[in-house]
């Protein structure tokens, strides 16, 4: 689906800015870990409306192909009416694959437990990201064995949008087996590899397929394509014409719409 961006903008719901508490860097690992680089890296920010319980719950992961990258949020995604949670997680080459979908999922578990407090409701967590972070969005709630390590059904998730993600298996994770990033591989470190009838509604996003990186728009297409033929209907894609890989501040109004669905 071939989407402008006028299209994007009449969709933002309007409504007068809700200004958020927040809270930073708060451990989701235990502090009693001995790996000191989990420590460091396994914390995360959250930002909820001021006074409200029970509001939908956006977990956004950082891109950054794996090796870089930081918990810092859109702006756009803050004020909003809807909590967001921002974690990191270890990066590449200091650890390799599985070591920051673990990450990932124990950040997602950490919410699941811990939200209610915070005024979201665990029932709305919601799983997005860009580039890399919607990798291990899709991830995380496609591959059902990680979340199931903290005794959570990955299909208690509410929604995946994954921001121009891979669903081919990482070029990280084939940089760290010697396999050159043009050769496309689908295994278990895969989203494809893990399609199902039962996953959350998905919403997938990327940016025009001639200005995306090359192939990316495909990848998410033959996704689409494979979750409905294994029975799941509520997945769809939007290509966002005119834009490349940079597509992230065009893309923000459908997440907080189908955040807003939740209220």
């Amino acid at each position: 689906m071939k989407t402008h961006l006028f299209l994007l903008l009449t969709t933002l719901v309007a409504s007068s800015a809700v200004y958020s508490k927040e809270w930073f860097n708060i451990p989701y690992v235990n502090q009693n870990e001995t790996d000191a680089y989990l420590v460091e890296r396994g914390v995360l920010d959250i930002h909820c409306p001021k006074g409200t319980q029970n509001q939908p719950v956006i977990i956004w992961f950082h891109g950054g192909g794996l090796r870089s990258g930081e918990k810092a949020l859109p702006k756009r995604l803050l004020n909003q009416g809807v909590c967001v949670v921002s974690p990191n997680y270890r990066l590449y080459p200091r650890i390799k694959a599985p070591s920051y979908i673990e990450d990932a999922a124990r950040a997602v578990a950490w919410v699941f437990k811990n939200i209610k407090n915070y005024g979201g409701d665990p029932s709305k967590v919601i799983l997005s990201g860009y580039s890399a972070g919607g990798y291990l969005a899709l991830m995380v709630g496609m591959d059902t064995q990680w979340l199931a390590k903290h005794n959570i059904n990955a299909s208690r998730l509410a929604a995946l949008v994954p921001f121009s993600g891979h669903t081919i298996t990482h070029f990280t994770v084939r940089d760290e087996r010697g396999i050159k990033g043009e050769q496309p591989i689908i295994d278990a470190f895969a989203p494809l590899y893990h399609v199902r009838k039962d996953a959350p509604p998905i919403t997938l996003i990327t940016g025009d397929r001639e200005l995306e990186l090359l192939g990316r728009y495909e990848e998410n297409a033959y996704f689409e394509r494979m979750m409905k033929v294994n029975g799941h209907t509520a997945t769809q894609i939007y290509e966002l014409d005119g834009y490349g890989h940079n597509m992230v501040e065009p893309a923000l109004p459908l997440l907080l719409n189908i955040a807003r669905k939740y209220e």
